[in-house]
C-alpha cells in the first residue's frame, strides 16, 4: 500500500505544479513549482511517466513568452535545468513536436516501441523542413537542408567511431537507429550526405578492420524499403570498386533487395548514371570469388537485353549505350575460364545483338554495335574469323572501346597504373633513339663521296608546274554523256567535273537528252575512285531536274518503286528531288530569268542529316511567331517561284506505290531507312509548297499516308512521321486546315499528346511538342480564341 500512496502524492504534487505553470503569474509561485519539478528529475517513476507531460507545459507558447519578456534569470535557469538534466528522447521529440506545432502526446511507456522510434526518426530527418515551414526566412543557417544533413552526417561518423570504442572496450553496441535515421534521411532524396561520410569511411575502413564491420553491419542493418537510396547514395560518391568492397562487404549476397539492386535495376532498368557507377558495382561484384557468380548471372541477363530487337526499336540511345557500357565492362573482367564457360551467350550477343544494330537507321546504334562486335569477337579469340568494321572513330567510341581493358583491381588508383604503363614505351622509345643516334654519327669513309656530291646544284623551281593531261574536258554536253560512258578513267573525270555547269549552261540540248542523262548518271559508280564522286554526281542530277523538270521529275518518281534498284539508288533520288525542289523554290527576281543560264544553288553540307530540314521547319514557326514587345513585324510577302506550278509533280508520284511490295523492295516491311527518309522528303515538299494552289491537297493526302505509319516501332520513321506533320500545320492555311482535317485534327492532338509525353526517343517528343504548338495556335487564331497574356 505504501508504494501506492507514494504514486497517488506524486500525482497530485505533479499535478499542483503543472498547473501552477500553467495558469500563475506570480514569479514566487513559479520559482517554487520549477524548483520542485527540478528536484524530482532523479525519481524513476517521474521521468517515465510525468516529464513528457511537464516538458509540453514548459514549450507552451505563454510560458516561452514570459521567459523572453521578463528576462528573469533564475527563471531561465530552471527551465534549462529541466530539459538539460532529464532524457534525452522525450527532450528532442518534444522541442521536434513544438517547431512542428503538431500536438502527438508523448508516452514514455511507449519509448521503446517501434512507433516511438519511427515517429522520432521522422522528425530528425524532416527537421530542416519543419523549421523552415514555420521560421521561413529567419530559419537558422544550421537548420538549411544542407549544412543540417552535413552536420548530421558527421554526428553519424562520430557515433562509429564511439561505437568502435565501445566494442573494443567489451561493450555491446546496436546500430539499429542509426541505420534507420539513415534510410529515412536517403529515401526523403537526402542522399548527397555519402558526399561527407563516404570519403571519411573509405579513410577509416582501410586502416581499419573494425571500423569495416561496423560499416557493413550498419548498412545491413538499413530497412529494405530505404536499401535502393542508400545503396545508390553511397556508391555515387565512392572512387573505385574496392572502397565499395570495404564498405559493403558481402552485402549483395545476403540482402536480395541489394543484390535486385546492384545486379539489374543499376545496371538495366537506370541509365543516368556515370559509367564510374558502372565500374564500382561491376568491379565490386568481380573483387570475390562468390560474388564472381552474380558477375556471371549479370552478363547473361545484360546480354539477353542488348540482343533484344524490341528493346533497340523502343528504348532511346542513351539507355542502349548505357547497357553496351555495362556490356563491355563485365566482359572486361571476365577471366579465361569463364569466358570459356559463358562463349555460348558471347556469341549469341555478338551475332544477334550486332546484327540488330546495324539493320537500325541511327548512326550511333550502329556504331554501338560495330565496336560490341570487334571487341566481343577479340574477347572469344577466334583466329581468322574477328569481327572488323569500318567506321569514323570519335569520342563515344573510343571510351566504348577503353572499357575493354578496365581491371577493378586498379580501379581506385587509376592514375598510378597509367604512368606505370607509360614507363616501358617511353623506355622502348629512347632504346630505339639510340641506333639512329649511332648511324647518324658514323664517319664517311667513302673518299669519292665529296666528288659525286650534287649540293652545289641549284634546283630547278617546280612549284607553278601543272600534270600534263592527255585529254581536254568535254565543251558539250553529248561529248559529256560520251565522256560518263567511256572506259577512259581521265576522260571520265573530266566529264563528270564539268557535267553540271554544262548541263546548266546549254538549256535546250540538256532537255534533248535529259532521260537518257539521268539514266546514266542514277547508274553511274565510283570505277576510278574520282574526289569528290558523289558530290558531282549529285550535282549532275540536280542540274538535268531543273532544267527539264517534269520529264525528269518523272523519271524519278517512277524508277524510285521500279525493280532491281538498291537502297544506296532509291536515296539518291530522293535527295535530288529535295535538293532540286529547294532550288525551284526560290523567288525568281526578274523576268528575263528563263532566258538565263540556270545558276546552281549551294547543296547542304551534310543532307543525310534531319537536321538542315528541321532548320528550315523552326524557321517557318519563328515567322509565324508573334512576340510581345518587339513591334509588328512585317508579314513575309509570297513572291513567284518555279516550284509551286509542278509541286504536284514531285509529290503524289511518291505516294502511288509505297503499300506495293516489289521482290527487292518493300517500303513498310523491312526497308524503313528508305522509308524514314521518304516522310523526310515529303515533308520537305509540303513544306516548300506553301501558298501553292495544290498544297491542300497535298497535305490530305500526306495525312493520310501519316495516319498509315504514325506507330512505327522505328525511331526514324516516327520522326519523319512527326516532321511532315509539321510540315502539314505550316504549310496548310489555317481556315483549309480547319475545313479539311476537322474531324481528324482532335485525333490528331491525342496522338501528338500522347507521343510529347511518352515516345522513348527525345527527338520525337520535341517535334510532337512543336506540333501540338502550332496546330493549337492555328485553332485559335481559325475559332478567334484571345491568347492569353504573359
Amino acid at each position: 500500500m505504501g508504494s501506492v500512496e507514494t504514486e497517488c502524492f506524486l500525482k497530485l504534487q505533479v499535478r499542483s505544479h503543472l498547473r501552477t505553470l500553467s495558469c500563475s503569474q506570480e514569479r514566487m509561485e513559479l520559482l517554487h513549482a520549477l524548483r520542485s519539478l527540478a528536484g524530482l528529475l532523479e525519481d524513476a517513476e517521474f521521468t517515465r511517466t510525468y516529464y513528457a507531460r511537464a516538458l509540453q507545459v514548459l514549450v507552451a507558447k505563454d510560458w516561452s513568452k514570459r521567459l523572453l519578456h521578463d528576462h528573469d534569470k533564475e527563471l531561465e535557469r530552471l527551465w534549462r535545468e529541466m530539459f538539460l538534466r532529464g532524457p534525452a528522447e522525450p527532450v528532442l521529440m518534444t522541442l521536434l513536436d513544438a517547431i512542428s506545432s503538431a500536438r502527438c502526446e508523448v508516452d514514455r511507456s511507449s519509448a521503446d516501441s517501434a512507433q516511438y522510434r519511427e515517429a522520432l526518426i521522422g522528425q530528425i530527418s524532416a527537421l530542416p523542413s519543419i523549421t523552415s515551414n514555420q521560421l521561413r526566412a529567419n530559419t537558422p543557417e544550421d537548420l538549411l537542408p544542407h549544412r543540417f544533413y552535413t552536420l548530421l552526417a558527421e554526428s553519424i561518423l562520430e557515433t562509429l567511431e564511439r561505437t568502435c570504442q565501445a566494442l573494443r572496450a567489451g561493450h555491446d553496441c546496436s546500430l539499429s537507429f542509426i541505420s534507420q535515421l539513415l534510410g529515412k534521411v536517403c529515401i526523403q532524396g537526402n542522399g548527397g550526405i555519402f558526399g561527407t561520410m563516404a570519403p571519411r569511411l573509405s579513410s577509416l575502413t582501410r586502416v581499419d578492420p573494425l571500423m569495416q564491420r561496423v560499416t557493413q553491419n550498419l548498412l545491413e542493418k538499413v530497412p529494405e524499403r530505404c536499401m535502393e537510396s542508400v545503396i545508390t547514395g553511397l556508391v555515387l560518391s565512392l572512387k573505385g570498386p574496392t572502397a565499395v568492397s570495404r564498405l559493403m562487404g558481402d552485402l549483395v549476397l545476403n540482402n536480395k533487395k541489394a543484390q535486385f539492386v546492384l545486379t539489374h535495376k543499376m545496371l538495366l532498368q537506370q541509365y543516368q548514371h556515370p559509367s564510374l557507377l558502372l565500374k564500382s558495382v561491376l568491379g565490386y561484384l568481380s573483387l570475390d570469388s562468390e560474388r564472381r557468380v552474380l558477375l556471371k548471372q549479370v552478363l547473361r541477363s545484360v546480354c539477353q537485353v542488348w540482343c533484344n530487337s524490341s528493346a533497340v526499336k523502343h528504348t532511346c540511345v542513351e539507355q542502349q549505350l548505357y547497357v553496351t557500357r555495362a556490356l563491355l565492362l563485365t566482359v572486361a573482367l571476365l577471366q579465361n575460364s569463364e569466358v570459356q564457360e559463358l562463349r555460348q551467350e558471347l556469341v549469341q550477343c555478338m551475332l544477334g545483338g550486332v546484327q540488330c544494330r546495324l539493320d537500325s537507321n541511327i548512326e550511333r546504334i550502329r556504331r554501338m554495335g560495330m565496336v560490341v562486335g570487334e571487341c566481343l569477337s577479340q574477347k572469344l579469340d577466334t583466329p581468322g574469323s574477328q569481327l572488323q568494321f569500318q567506321y569514323e572513330s570519335n569520342e563515344e567510341i573510343q571510351e566504348l572501346r577503353s572499357l575493354m581493358e578496365y581491371q577493378a583491381v586498379e580501379g581506385e588508383e587509376p592514375e598510378s597504373d597509367a604512368s606505370n604503363n607509360l614507363q616501358p614505351i617511353v623506355e622502348a622509345s629512347e632504346v630505339c633513339a639510340v641506333p639512329s643516334q649511332s648511324i647518324t654519327s658514323l664517319p664517311v669513309n667513302d673518299s669519292d663521296s665529296e666528288l659525286d656530291s650534287d649540293d652545289d646544284l641549284t634546283p630547278f623551281d617546280m612549284s607553278a608546274d601543272q600534270e600534263k593531261r592527255i585529254s581536254a574536258p568535254p565543251r558539250y554536253v553529248r561529248d559529256c554523256l560520251e565522256g560518263l560512258m567511256s572506259e577512259d578513267a581521265e576522260r571520265f573525270e573530266l566529264s563528270l567535273q564539268v557535267a553540271a555547269s554544262l548541263l546548266r549552261k546549254n538549256v535546250t540540248t540538256t532537255q534533248e537528252v535529259s532521260v537518257q542523262f539521268c539514266r546514266v548518271l542514277l547508274h553511274l559508280e565510283d570505277r576510278y575512285n574520282t574526289t569528290l564522286f558523289l558530290s558531282l554526281r549529285q550535282n549532275a542530277m540536280v542540274a538535268l531536274t531543273v532544267t527539264h523538270v517534269k520529264p525528269v521529275v518523272d523519271y524519278w518518281t517512277t524508277e524510285f518503286f521500279s525493280l532491281n534498284y538498291s537502297l544506296r539508288q532509291r536515296l539518291d533520288i530522293l535527295e535530288v528531288l529535295a535538293l532540286s525542289a529547294q532550288e525551284l523554290s526560290e523567288p525568281i527576281r526578274s523576268k528575263q530569268a528563263a532566258a538565263q543560264p540556270i545558276p546552281e544553288v549551294v547543296p547542304p553540307e551534310q543532307f543525310d542529316d534531319i537536321t538542315h530540314w528541321r532548320h528550315i521547319v523552326e524557321k517557318r514557326i519563328q515567322s509565324k511567331t508573334r512576340r510581345i514587345g518587339k513591334g509588328v513585324t512585317q508579314p513575309v510577302k509570297a513572291a513567284p517561284n518555279r516550284f509551286a506550278p509542278v509541286a504536284g509533280c514531285f509529290f503524289f508520284p511518291l505516294l502511288k506505290n509505297y503499300d506495293r511490295p516489289q521482290t527487292t523492295f518493300d517500303l513498310l516491311g523491312s526497308d524503313h531507312l528508305v522509308l524514314g527518309r521518304l516522310l523526310h522528303t515529303l515533308g520537305l515538299l509540303m513544306h516548300l509548297a506553301v501558298n501553292a494552289p495544290v498544297a491542300s491537297q497535298m497535305g490530305r493526302a500526306l495525312l493520310d499516308f501519316i495516319w498509315a505509319v504514325r506507330f512505327h516501332t522505328d525511331q526514324m520513321v516516327r520522326r519523319g512521321v512527326l516532321f511532315a506533320v509539321c510540315s502539314v500545320f505550316l504549310g496548310m492555311h489555317s481556315e483549309n486546315l480547319l475545313t479539311d482535317l476537322g474531324e481528324d485534327l482532335m485525333e490528331a492532338r491525342a496522338w501528338l499528346a500522347d507521343v510529347a509525353e511518352s515516345d522513348c526517343d527525345s527527338d520525337c517528343r520535341s517535334l510532337a511538342m512543336q506540333s501540338l504548338v502550332l496546330l493549337d495556335r492555328t485553332l485559335k487564331a481559325q475559332l478567334k480564341i484571345p491568347e492569353m497574356k504573359t
